[in-house]
C-alpha cells in the first residue's frame, strides 16, 4: 500500500483484520530437481505449468547499492540474510507491550502488525542480489529525463504527499489504484508484502491466471490473435501468448492511459506505485525447470518511463495450499472515509 494518513491508517486495520486471509508461502527450502527430471505435459501436450505459485522472496527488486559489482550471494551470506528475516520476523510477531494511558489526541496509532505480512523468509534459489538481471548492475534503468521533470513537477509531488496523508485529498481519483481496491500489482507481477499467489489454470487454448489480491484474472489466448485496436485499453493490458519448446511467452500491450506497476521494497524507484505510459510493452516468459519450481521472467520497455528496457527473474515455488479469498475494503467506503478526514483538516486549518 501507499503512505496512509491517520484516518486511512485506522481503516485499512480494521478492514484487514476482518477480512484478509493469507496462503502461506511456499518457501524455497524444497529439493533440487532430479537430473533425470522431466517436464510434465498436459493431455492435449503442452507443458504443465498449471497449478497454486507463490513468488514470495527476501532478494529485493534491484541490488543493493552496497553490493556494488556483486551479482550473486555466497551460501553462507544468502543463509544469514535468511536468519535475520527469521529473527526479525519473530521480533515482530512477540507480544507488544499493552499499554495502560490513551495515546494522545493525533498520536500515531499504528498501521496492522506482522500477522499479515508474507514477504518470504528465503532468497531466491540461484542467490542472485536483485530480481532485476539486465541492466547488469541489477539497477532499474535511468527515467527518461521527461519523465524525471514530471516525478518532480510540483504536481506529482502535491499527488505524493496526498497519498501518504500529508495533506488533505479532493477526491477519490487522487488515490491509486490500489487505494481504490480496483488493480494492485499491474504487469509484471512483482513480489509485495503479501497475497503473492497466482493459480495457473491451463486449457488448450487459454491460460488463466487467478491473481486473488483484489480478485484479477488475466486470460492469455493462445490461438496467434493479433493484438486488440490501439484505442481499446485495459487495466492488465491486452495478452497473447505462445509457446516456444517448453517456455510460455506472453506478451502484453495495450495498457492505455492505465499502465500501471506497483513493487514493494527499498530504493528511489521501489516502494511506490509507477504510473506508466500507453507505450508500455511487457514480455513475459514462464518455463517449469523443476517439479516445484517455475522461472518467471519478465521485460518491460516503456520507452517514455525508462531510457531502455530491463529484464527481471522471479521464480515461482509450487505451493501446496488452496487459493483464499482476499478481501480489500468492498465498495471503497474506506475512501469515504478518507474524504471525510480531508475535510475536517481543511475545516481546522481555516480556523486558525
Amino acid at each position: 500500500m501507499s503512505g496512509l494518513s491517520r484516518v486511512q491508517v485506522v481503516v485499512c486495520a480494521l478492514v484487514l483484520a476482518a477480512s484478509m486471509v493469507l496462503a502461506p508461502s511456499a518457501g524455497w527450502s524444497q529439493p533440487a530437481s532430479p537430473e533425470d527430471w522431466v517436464a510434465p505435459r498436459t493431455a492435449w501436450g503442452d507443458p504443465d505449468i498449471g497449478g497454486v505459485w507463490n513468488s514470495s522472496t527476501v532478494t529485493p527488486l534491484e541490488r543493493p547499492e552496497a553490493l556494488a559489482d556483486k551479482a550473486f550471494l555466497t551460501a553462507e551470506e544468502a543463509a544469514a540474510i535468511e536468519q535475520r528475516v527469521v529473527e526479525a520476523n519473530a521480533r515482530a510477531n512477540a507480544p507488544s507491550v499493552v499499554r495502560t494511558e490513551p495515546l494522545p489526541v493525533g498520536g500515531n496509532v499504528g498501521a496492522y502488525n506482522a500477522f499479515w505480512i508474507d514477504r518470504g523468509t528465503t532468497v531466491v534459489p540461484t542467490r542472485r542480489t536483485s530480481l532485476v538481471i539486465d541492466p547488469p548492475n541489477g539497477r532499474l534503468p535511468a527515467l527518461t529525463p521527461e519523465h524525471a521533470a514530471h516525478v518532480a513537477s510540483p504536481e506529482r509531488q502535491r499527488l505524493k504527499a496526498i497519498r501518504e496523508g500529508l495533506v488533505p485529498a479532493d477526491s477519490h481519483e487522487q488515490f491509486d489504484y490500489g487505494d481504490r481496491c480496483i488493480w494492485y500489482r499491474g504487469v509484471p507481477s512483482l513480489p509485495t508484502a503479501y497475497n503473492n499467489n497466482y493459480h495457473l489454470v491451463q486449457t488448450a487454448g487459454v491460460i488463466a491466471i487467478v491473481q486473488e489480491h483484489i480478485h484479477d484474472v488475466r486470460f492469455i489466448h493462445l490461438d496467434g490473435r493479433p493484438a486488440i485496436e490501439e484505442r481499446i485499453s485495459q487495466f492488465g493490458g491486452h495478452s497473447r501468448g505462445r509457446w516456444e519448446g517448453d517456455t510460455l511467452v506472453v506478451e502484453t500491450t495495450n495498457f492505455g492511459h492505465r499502465a500501471y506497476l506497483f513493487s514493494s521494497g527499498p530504493g528511489p524507484q521501489g516502494g511506490i506505485n509507477w504510473d506508466l505510459s500507453p507505450a508500455l510493452r511487457v514480455v513475459e516468459r514462464f518455463t517449469r525447470v523443476g517439479p516445484r519450481t517455475l522461472d518467471y521472467e519478465f521485460t518491460v520497455d516503456d520507452p517514455n518511463v525508462w531510457t531502455r528496457p530491463w529484464t527481471g527473474s522471479s521464480p515461482w515455488a509450487l505451493s501446496d495450499q488452496p487459493m483464499f479469498e482476499y478481501a480489500c475494503h468492498e465498495g471503497n467506503y474506506g475512501l469515504l472515509n478518507i474524504l471525510a478526514g480531508s475535510r475536517v483538516e481543511e475545516a481546522r486549518a481555516g480556523e486558525r
